[in-house]
């Protein structure tokens, strides 16, 4: 059952307003186009590439390096759908004019595409940001319950045959504040989730209605750094841009508190399920060597695939996931579906509410 979901709005950090949660349906709205030539380049569900190949257009499911994109392998097709793995640069984009006219990204986040360039040279970028909320949501609280209770370090320490139970002592979410980065629609539903846990909810959203945070007894912050200096647990929920980028730095890290509203020393926790750049992994490193910060735990890295080297995954109280905010069955199932829809509204040059590039267009 899909968590409940309120309106929120567009802005930095990229809220999409939401009246209600689509059914998981497989029949697209919109009239057939004509018969196009659509690149999959990084896996689709194979119900969504039977509907658009019964809708008379040609699937090519192919992954292409950088090399063929730049040689100009798109513009042999009129549509692209991508998850996060192929990055469509100013470079690659201006190398597939002449046929590419819709990216469709199997997703929320869209900074592995140039979205200027795109509206420039006339190439409608479609998303599909509410397929995998559910799926972010129930990953997001995992990673939350993982660091409290120490579940990667336990299970590290009974695999080397120890048994170190006064070491694994973790702490409660109840009675703790939970701080939320963004308040769309995943953030809202991790929230109602926390407070059933009876944790107490802050959050900061620039572009966020108060009555929006209000109606869900959330504490809305006017700065970023309020909602760090009054809440033991942080996660993240916006979009990665120039004003995200290391967003959670050493100074925010710094101001987190480690004793719970309930007198509980609990310590401090961050986990990222949104986009890698946000958190200063430097700065998280540090923080876990000299014990500002308790815990951290990402789905998400600034450079992808992480490398096995990076200083983070030798840390005991680290843990990270390779980027599966999104990977359930369910979640692919919908994702391709809604992807599929709104590439073919906009071949069809039918209204799409999900084009995220309307104003360089």
């Amino acid at each position: 059952m899909l968590l409940p979901v309120l309106p929120t709005r567009l802005g930095l950090f990229k809220t999409t307003v939401v009246d209600e949660v689509q059914p998981n349906v497989l029949t697209p709205s919109v009239e057939p186009a004509r018969m196009a030539r659509i690149a999959v380049t990084d896996g689709m569900d194979k119900k969504a590439v039977s509907l658009l190949e019964k809708q008379g257009h040609e699937v090519v499911l192919k992954h292409y390096s950088a090399e063929e994109l730049l040689d100009g392998a798109l513009t042999a097709f009129d549509a692209i759908i991508v998850r996060s793995a192929t990055k469509l640069t100013g470079e690659v984009l201006r190398a597939s004019q002449g046929g590419l006219q819709v990216i469709g990204r199997a997703g929320v986040g869209v900074d592995n595409i140039d979205l200027e360039t795109a509206g420039q040279l006339g190439m409608a970028v479609v998303n599909a940001p509410r397929a995998s909320t559910q799926s972010v949501v129930e990953l997001t609280l995992a990673h939350l319950l993982a660091c409290i209770r120490h579940l990667p370090r336990a299970d590290r320490s009974i695999r080397a045959g120890k048994w170190e139970k006064s070491a694994m002592k973790g702490s409660e979410l109840s009675g703790k504040a939970l701080g939320l980065i963004g308040f769309g629609r995943i953030a809202q539903a991790v929230g109602q989730v926390a407070q059933a846990f009876g944790m107490v909810v802050h959050a900061y959203d620039p572009y966020l209605p108060p009555k929006i945070a209000k109606a869900q007894n959330t504490r809305l912050h006017k700065t970023v750094d309020a909602l760090f200096a009054n809440c033991t647990h942080v996660s993240v929920h916006c979009n990665l841009t120039d004003e995200t980028f290391h967003l959670v730095n050493a100074a925010r890290l710094a101001s987190m508190p480690q004793t719970g509203l309930d007198g509980t020393p609990c310590g401090n926790h961050i986990i990222n399920c949104a986009r890698g750049g946000i958190v200063d992994e430097d700065a998280v490193i540090e923080a876990l060597a000299s014990g500002t910060l308790t815990s951290a735990a990402l789905d998400v890295f600034e450079v992808e695939p992480v490398n096995p080297d990076h200083p983070l995954l030798q840390h005991e109280h680290f843990h990270g996931t390779p980027h599966i905010g999104a990977s359930t069955l369910e979640a692919q199932a919908r994702v391709g579906a809604d992807i599929a829809v709104n590439v073919m509204a906009v071949l069809a040059g039918e209204p799409c509410d999900f084009v995220v590039n309307r104003e360089h267009l």
